[in-house]
């Protein structure tokens, strides 16, 4: 099993609640025990929500996107990096792991550009600083890895002007996920996967191919899953060998699956 590779989107409820926090990085624990390299991904509604309020600073959206103004990502950065990052690498040093706060910035790792954004009637939307992924180098990750390190990384990302951009974090985790050739890319959220009837435990769906997300994309598949699963498919269809979604409220979920195998969660694959 050793240089097995997962890539890890930490969100939800588990990033909020202190003691998911510490059982997410034992289950981190166990998975590099277990011969698995580990990287995370983290975005930060919550803190970016109550960074913005402080701030005095209203939120705007568009189809669901943020858009960003000046003062707005300079807000922004300072809650993914200097409050969620910094956070989380002490919540997993403490249980025993060696991690490492970074961002797309550090070595130049993720490159971006500004993302032009359409509505479904096709005009574009000025986002403000909302940028999307045009190159990504893993030397600096691949490093990290082979040491024994948790690369702990936030969604923010320069652009060849050294214009810095906010990212939307399942679609930066699937792109990092691919780009380290990730064996297993695992999105946690807030529910045990993705739900035929929800919440009907009996209704989970436990397989999912790319055309059956097709199919149930604006109905099964709604609201804050919609980037979860997007992601998921953008990642398999660059490399990566496999998708998931898990309970991050439930952290036991990690293991069971990728250790043990167990069926758990919503696996996506791409047919």
């Amino acid at each position: 099993m050793s240089n097995q590779r997962i890539l890890i989107k930490y969100g939800g409820n588990a990033m909020i609640n202190p003691d998911l926090q510490d059982e997410i990085a034992k289950q981190i624990y166990k998975l590099q025990q277990s011969g698995f390299e580990v990287i995370m991904v983290h975005g930060g509604g919550p803190f970016i929500n109550k960074a913005l309020e402080k701030a005095a600073i209203q939120s705007h959206f568009v189809d669901g996107l943020r858009v960003t103004e000046q003062l707005a990502f300079s807000e922004i950065q300072k809650a993914l990096i200097g409050e969620v990052n910094a956070n989380l690498i002490s919540t997993l040093t403490k249980n025993q792991l060696k991690a490492v706060g970074l961002s797309g910035k550090d070595a130049g790792m993720v490159k971006a550009k500004k993302y032009r954004h359409l509505t479904a009637e096709g005009k574009e939307v000025d986002l403000g600083l909302v940028g999307e992924i045009t190159d990504i180098d893993t030397e600096l990750l691949d490093t990290l890895c082979k040491a024994g390190y948790v690369p702990v990384v936030a969604c923010i990302a320069d652009g060849a002007d050294g214009q810095s951009y906010n990212i939307n974090a399942d679609t930066f985790a699937g792109k990092l996920a691919a780009a380290v050739n990730a064996d297993q890319f695992i999105v946690l959220t807030d529910v045990d996967g993705l739900f035929l009837n929800y919440p009907d435990p009996s209704s989970i769906i436990f397989q999912l191919n790319e055309a059956q997300v097709n199919e149930h994309m604006g109905s099964t598949i709604k609201g804050g899953m919609i980037p979860k699963i997007k992601s998921c498919v953008l990642a398999l269809q660059e490399g990566v060998n496999k998708s998931i979604i898990l309970n991050g409220t439930k952290p036991e979920q990690i293991t069971s699956y990728a250790v043990d195998g167990k069926q758990v969660g919503t696996t996506l694959t791409l047919n």
